[in-house]
C-alpha cells in the first residue's frame, strides 16, 4: 500500500487552540492507528513549544490520504499554517524507539 509522509506546522500562537483540540486529535488517532506507521508532534528549536505534528500512513492514494487528515480536529480547528503530504517510502528503521 503507498506510503504518504505528513508535515503540518501550526500557526504562530496557537498553542491555546492546540490544547483545546488535543484530546479529539489523539482519540482520532487512535482510532486510525490501522493506517497510521508513525505519529508525533514537532517542537519550536527549544525543543518543547509544540510547532506541528508529522504522520507516515498508508492509503490508496495521495487524495485518500488528503480527505483523511482534512478530518483531524486539529485541521477542522483551523490550527495549521500549512500542510504538506507527498508520497513517501519507508525503507530503514525499525519503528518507534523504546
Amino acid at each position: 500500500m503507498p506510503q504518504f509522509l505528513l508535515n503540518a506546522r501550526d500557526k504562530p500562537g496557537a498553542l491555546d487552540l492546540r490544547m483545546q483540540h488535543r484530546p479529539a486529535h489523539l482519540e482520532w488517532v487512535r482510532s486510525h492507528a490501522d493506517k497510521i506507521l508513525m505519529v508525533g508532534p514537532v517542537f519550536a528549536d527549544d525543543g518543547e513549544t509544540f510547532a506541528g505534528s508529522t504522520f507516515v500512513v498508508e492509503f490508496d492514494s495521495l487524495e485518500a490520504c488528503e480527505t483523511w487528515a482534512a478530518q483531524d480536529p486539529y485541521a477542522r480547528a483551523g490550527l495549521f499554517r500549512t500542510v504538506e503530504i507527498m508520497p513517501f517510502k519507508w525503507v530503514f528503521g525499525e519503528g518507534r524507539p523504546s
